[in-house]
């Protein structure tokens, strides 16, 4: 389709933080729609970010429109959804957003869209793998934003021992983006020396509980996350519209497990052009099976 053109479907914190990111750096995006259950919500944040144009470092048209206007969109991202409340685990989201997801994507998909999802709805990799369920497009094309925030918080809080900066770092989240999501340690590297040798179990466990937990802690301070995902979902944006073939732990559809979960994979025009093969530790395999067992199960309460 290669217009450029994204539709964000939900203008909460996370939706109009994801359109200011857009606005604040280069991107291939050319236009914005931005769509919200209460429709003046919508024509109120594409008002403000408008504000913005003549002094934002690229134009970008900004516009509210319906789902009907997903028509020609090459990617639509998906914000909208029951927000995650304090000491709620986003597994509790569960059923409600999901029925809130088919109405969603029905409409969109009769609006002849035939580009990408990318979710970000918590909880993410379960209505990642309904979006694909209702949508019917191949498991290629609908994505979700997976552990790419989970790793970037890990690759963050690495950068902080190790005294390098963050984007030296590589080092992976995977599986569910919640509670039983797992570091990737045996893999994890700072220009090439591997991490599991240079700092003791105890940090790297700490390190581990904090990048699960911190998402709790900003919730409880300031009611919700929306800078660091915004931020984390551009890049993946920037990945598909610029074919970039960037490798990022999104979430997509296992077909060995059948679920959808948090995986370094490669992203490119397509979508998910390949999830990568990796060897990881025995230990950390089984971690991630739980983790997958958590989603399945998850999956399966939903009954639909």
């Amino acid at each position: 389709m290669d217009n450029n053109k994204i539709m964000i479907v939900g203008t909460g914190n996370v939706g109009a933080s994801i359109a200011y990111a857009i606005l604040n750096q280069r991107t291939a995006i050319n236009e914005i729609v931005l769509t919200d259950i209460i429709a003046k919500d919508a024509e109120g944040e594409a008002m403000d970010l408008r504000d913005a144009l003549a002094v934002a470092p690229s134009y970008v048209k900004v516009w509210n429109g319906t789902y009907k206007d997903a028509k020609d969109c090459d990617v639509v991202v998906i914000t909208a959804g029951a927000a995650q409340k304090p000491g709620e685990s986003r597994m509790n989201l569960l059923k409600k957003n999901v029925n809130i997801l088919k109405g969603m994507v029905d409409q969109i998909m009769e609006s002849g869209f035939d580009g990408i999802f990318l979710v970000v709805t918590n909880p993410m990799d379960v209505l990642t793998y309904y979006t694909m369920k209702f949508s019917g497009l191949p498991a290629e094309r609908v994505i979700g934003s997976g552990t790419v925030l989970d790793s970037a918080r890990l690759r963050q809080r690495i950068a902080g021992y190790m005294n390098v900066n963050a984007k030296s770092v590589h080092a992976y989240q995977v599986g569910e983006h919640g509670d039983s999501e797992v570091t990737l340690w045996s893999l994890a590297d700072v220009g090439g020396q591997k991490i599991n040798e240079m700092l003791p179990e105890d940090v790297r466990m700490g390190i581990s509980d904090y990048v699960r937990n911190e998402v709790y802690e900003i919730i409880e301070k300031k009611g919700a996350t929306y800078y660091g995902i915004a931020t984390c979902v551009v890049s993946i944006l920037n990945s598909i519209l610029n074919d970039e073939m960037r490798i990022l732990p999104v979430s997509s559809y296992d077909g060995f497990s059948g679920t959808c979960f948090g995986w370094p994979s490669v992203v490119g025009r397509e979508g998910v052009v390949r999830r990568l093969d990796l060897s990881i530790s025995e230990r950390e395999g089984i971690e991630l099976q739980k983790s997958i067992n958590t989603l399945r199960n998850a999956m399966h309460s939903v009954g639909i």
